[in-house]
């Protein structure tokens, strides 16, 4: 596996592929990042990761500094899955010049949910992702449906900007108790990792009631919360959303069977978990 850092190395390396499949990721890899390299070697070739601790997308109060950064291990488990290609840039290599050309989601599907938790989140991302984008060109890149805003975001900005790589969804990885993995459970402590499957217990609880006919969708995102606050959660929302554009389903959205996803984010003493579910 070769591990560049340098865009235009990159591209050299990769000039005339028109088959490369693109997985970019922040590092501290687990199976999760790994059943996503999988995927992308069944869609393309070669398979080109990234690990980039991007800082436009953490707030001034968030966990930039302590991102978890666990480089030489995550280069061994990429080089056992074959990777061809691994772009490591350097904070100076990714931004040589203050990055002030900025890529804005639209208001409706950036400033809700996590956008509005996270003001300013998705701007980060999508400008780093069409950047990354931009550095390897690749015909396909794999997001993981753990973040399920983020792909839809992805996917349409792809989209919009006529971007000639396709977007593939990777199903969320959990462990066998149902926790999806994060390389923020890494923050939990013994007894909170054991309450962590909750939330995608909660997720399901959800799911059932909205299956079996419980259409007031204000009363179970209620419920779901005050749940989760009995157990000594800080839950940020349990939000019902449409699949098609993550707003909020009216009445008649639900009686005609749309497509829903059960989307929350919570706080497990110091550590946010996100996680979803389609219905």
């Amino acid at each position: 596996m070769k591990i560049i850092s340098s865009i235009e190395e990159l591209r050299d390396h990769l000039r005339g592929q028109l088959r490369t499949a693109f997985v970019p990721t922040m590092g501290n890899l687990h199976d999760g990042h790994l059943s996503l390299m999988k995927l992308a070697r069944k869609h393309g070739d070669p398979v080109v990761a990234s690990i980039f601790v991007n800082r436009l997308q953490f707030g001034p109060n968030e966990d930039f500094d302590k991102y978890p950064r666990t480089f030489q291990a995550d280069v061994e488990k990429l080089e056992k899955e074959g990777v061809y290609i691994l772009f490591a840039p350097t904070e100076k290599d990714m931004y040589p010049e203050p990055q002030e050309y900025r890529v804005r989601p639209p208001d409706d599907l950036g400033n809700t949910l996590e956008g509005e938790f996270r003001p300013g989140f998705f701007t980060g991302v999508t400008t780093v992702v069409l950047k990354l984008l931009s550095c390897v060109q690749p015909r396909v890149a794999v997001f993981g449906k753990k973040d399920y805003q983020q792909l839809m975001i992805v996917r349409n900005m792809s989209k919009q900007f006529a971007l000639p790589t396709e977007i593939i969804a990777a199903e969320t990885f959990r462990a066998e108790d149902g926790l999806a993995l994060s390389s923020r459970n890494s923050y939990l402590s013994a007894d909170e990792r054991a309450e962590a499957p909750t939330l995608y217990r909660v997720l399901n609880e959800v799911a059932d009631e909205v299956r079996s006919g419980h259409l007031d969708v204000s009363e179970l995102e209620r419920k779901a919360m005050a749940e989760l606050t009995q157990r000594n959660w800080k839950p940020d929302y349990v939000s019902i959303r449409k699949q098609s554009n993550l707003q909020p389903p009216a009445a008649g959205d639900m009686a005609q069977g749309e497509k829903l996803v059960v989307l929350a984010a919570a706080k497990l003493g110091n550590t946010r978990l996100i996680d979803n579910l389609e219905i």
